[in-house]
């Protein structure tokens, strides 16, 4: 079953998991010096904060998708909803590994796709996103699509 993803920015990590710990009335999965996320059944989200956007608020969307199956059928809807994918395919972000998409919705609020793969000490691969022909420059974050290689322009 797939999870709502949201990633929102925060400038103290320490107020902001306390704040998040009690609306959610439970602690974070994953706590690293920079990073926090919480796995929820109810509401059934994968919800993560850090301090590496460029300002707080929300930094990016997305699907998480729990089976490669999964992750097929949702990277299938971003081609038919139009405007460039961009494929990351397997990388390290947000001290876990995952295949991973983005693209951007008409407003220009950056959805990523991803299927987790397994956990990470490093919080990102910065190197591989930074060697892409496609360059969408709002953010120099791994989890966010500074830049990828554009496989597939789906039309309007």
């Amino acid at each position: 079953m797939k999870r709502l993803h949201v990633h929102v920015s925060v400038e103290n990590l320490s107020q902001s998991i306390g704040f998040y710990s009690a609306l959610f009335a439970a602690r974070p999965n994953v706590v690293k010096p920079d990073y926090a996320k919480w796995l929820l059944d109810d509401p059934r989200v994968n919800f993560a904060i850090s301090m590496r956007g460029n300002r707080p608020g929300l930094d990016h969307l997305g699907i998480h998708a729990e089976s490669v199956d999964e992750l097929q059928e949702v990277d299938g809807r971003l081609k038919q909803a139009g405007g460039a994918v961009l494929e990351v395919g397997a990388t390290t972000c947000c001290y876990a590994t995952s295949e991973k998409s983005w693209i951007e919705d008409p407003t220009g609020i950056s959805w990523e796709t991803f299927q987790t793969t397994g956990e990470s000490t490093l919080y990102g691969d910065s190197s591989k996103a930074n060697s892409g022909e496609a360059r969408i420059a709002h953010s120099t974050s791994c989890c966010t699509p500074a830049a990828a290689h554009v496989l597939e322009k789906a039309p309007l």
